[in-house]
């Protein structure tokens, strides 16, 4: 039997009595399995110090790896179907683990959906995390999905994840900040394929175009896809091309070398965390460094 815990609607499961015990093993310890580097490191930041103790959390996509198309491995397939809480973005995000994410349903895992409080349809925006104010509310509902199905006690749980939701709130704050230190900022923005829509529509800009025009980077673009670019940058004074971390900035560079003009390509995070110490390998730090790096860009 399937089971889904979605921000909206918790399916409710048995809580077990599980106190903490220095002699578990963390082979022992309840099992949250993420399938994306930065879904993983907002459940780590918001679970803190119960990571470790009280359970462990397996991250499945490494960091630099797009989870669109990421295919794991035979034992990851493993880690996934003995999950006790998998934590998933939703909304056909995870194309490479579709199967892998129903066959560890189908072994018992309830899901914890990222997406889950909103509707799905063809070409929908999956990358949920994009928005911080959207993810403030989904966390919010994360400890009763924690409890119900590691044991971990609720007010433990809720403890940690609220002072992570404070943090998220802080990051909007933050990146609105960041915006409007420049008055006289251009909003019109270009992206290598449709990932920026959340945080477009969040913050107060518009997405012109998109070399891919879909959502998922495995669909391509044709020759008139890029003449529509190069005519979208040209009518709507584009000032730079935003292609992204985690996948070939070659397209993006032939647009901004046609243009005739300055058209910098910025390279942005949004289907990864960065490598440890660069800024943006945590979520939040993410967000920011993206935030800034589009201000600057676009000043």
């Amino acid at each position: 039997m399937r089971m889904i815990l979605t921000p909206i609607a918790i399916f409710a499961v048995a809580l077990s009595a599980c106190g903490s015990n220095s002699d578990t093993s963390q082979a022992d310890l309840p099992s949250v399995v993420v399938t994306t580097s930065i879904a993983g490191d907002m459940v780590t930041a918001a679970l803190g110090d119960l990571v470790g103790s009280e359970l462990t959390v397996d991250v499945i996509t490494p960091v630099g790896a797009d989870a669109h198309e990421f295919a794991p491995s035979a034992k990851q397939a493993e880690t996934m179907e003995n999950a006790d809480l998998l934590v998933v973005s939703g909304l056909g995000y995870e194309e490479g683990m579709t199967d892998l994410i129903a066959n560890a349903m189908d072994a018992g895992a309830v899901t914890f959906v990222l997406g889950g409080a909103l509707e799905p349809s063809e070409g929908v925006d999956p990358h949920v995390w994009l928005d911080p104010v959207l993810m403030s509310e989904v966390f919010a509902t994360f400890p009763e999905a924690v409890a119900s199905t590691t044991g971990v006690p609720i007010a433990d749980v809720s403890a940690n994840t609220s002072a992570y939701v404070a943090e998220l709130v802080e990051l909007d704050a933050t990146i609105t900040a960041a915006f409007a230190a420049y008055p006289d900022l251009q909003r019109n923005l270009v992206t290598s394929h449709d990932a920026l829509s959340r945080f477009a529509d969040r913050y107060g800009f518009t997405i012109v175009d998109t070399i891919i025009p879909s959502v998922s980077t495995s669909a391509g673009a044709s020759a008139a896809d890029l003449d529509g670019v190069l005519e979208a940058i040209r009518t709507n004074d584009v000032r730079a091309i935003f292609s992204e971390t985690t996948e070939s900035d070659a397209l993006a560079q032939a647009i901004s070398d046609e243009i005739g003009r300055d058209v910098p390509v910025i390279e942005l995070f949004t289907e990864s965390l960065g490598e440890p110490g660069n800024g943006a390998d945590t979520y939040i730090g993410m967000m920011a460094t993206n935030a800034q790096l589009i201000a600057d860009a676009l000043s």
